[in-house]
């Protein structure tokens, strides 16, 4: 049997040689760069301008009414010499009310960006990721990894790289193509 052992040793030494250096070798450790696919892609610009138009829509509503309270202001200040002491009282107490308002109306408009920039957000990664999971199914990666310019993955081969490949896929997706 030891006679039998040393061939098929060396058989099977040679095979997986073979198999190594012959056969393309698809690496298991790969991995995406999570800001380029975020920035290239065409959703993300896409949605950026509606949140944007939305954005200053809001900002300038908030500011029509600062303007407004401004223009009372000076013209409160223009006349305050000529008014009675209640009619001072009541246009301070107006002044003071409308000025809340829109420190209150300012930070719900803020709040209310911040959260539609972290929906905007979401739904992109969101595509991201599930195009991502789909695409590793399709091409048999057991995992991706993915980086984001923080320091995560300090070095890795380009081979390893498949951003601008998933990149383009997502976008293609995206287009409907």
């Amino acid at each position: 049997m030891n006679k039998l052992a040393l061939p098929i040793s060396i058989i099977a030494l040679v095979a997986s040689m073979a198999t190594f250096f012959l056969l393309p070798s698809k690496s298991e450790l790969v991995f995406v760069d999570i800001n380029k696919l975020v920035e290239g892609y065409d959703r993300t610009k896409t949605e950026r301008e509606t949140f944007n138009n939305k954005a200053s829509t809001l900002k300038a509503n908030a500011d029509s009414l600062l303007v407004d309270w401004q223009k009372e202001l000076r013209t409160y200040e223009k006349e305050r010499a000529s008014m009675t002491k209640k009619e001072l009282e009541l246009k301070q107490q107006l002044l003071q009310n409308k000025q809340q308002q829109i420190n209150s109306y300012q930070q719900a408009i803020q709040k209310q960006i911040e959260e539609e920039d972290q929906k905007m957000t979401q739904t992109v990664v969101n595509d991201i990721n599930d195009y991502v999971k789909e695409y590793g199914k399709k091409k048999g990666y057991r995992i991706i990894f993915g980086a984001k310019g923080s320091g995560n993955i300090m070095y890795a081969e380009d081979v390893s790289d498949l951003t601008q490949t998933v990149l383009n896929g997502l976008n293609s997706e995206y287009a409907g193509e």
